[in-house]
């Protein structure tokens, strides 16, 4: 999937994601978590938006991985989203879906909006 991001979009996003830290630190450490174990399997962040979104995350779902690893990671996916408060970065999510689950991800974890600008192939 190609993605294509302005530097508004990424802005006002990173702002969002910024104002969840503040507002829910604790929520937002178990999400940064989840990201972090997404990059340590090797994971697309697409599949793991995908699952968060309770959308069918399709062509991103990890090719020849144990089913007890994925079923593990769907587990974490699934206290996570049965936080408090999730609805919030659900809509942060889904208002800026058109960037990709990676680059909200990326942005998350502290990348600058100006290095995602442009067309990506999302992971």
């Amino acid at each position: 999937m190609l993605t294509l991001s302005n530097i508004n979009d990424l802005t006002s996003a990173k702002a969002e994601l910024t104002f969840f830290q503040r507002k829910n630190p604790v929520l937002f450490e178990k999400f940064i978590d989840i990201v972090y174990l997404t990059r340590a399997l090797h994971f697309k962040y697409q599949y793991m938006g995908c699952l968060l979104m309770n959308e069918d995350p399709g062509e991103n779902t990890p090719d020849f991985v144990y089913g007890s690893v994925i079923r593990l990671y769907k587990k974490e996916i699934q206290k996570l989203q049965n936080e408090d408060d999730i609805q919030y970065l659900k809509d942060i999510f889904s208002n800026y879906k058109k960037n990709g689950y990676a680059k909200l991800s990326l942005l998350a974890l502290g990348q600058p909006p100006e290095s995602l600008v442009g067309p990506t192939l999302v992971q």
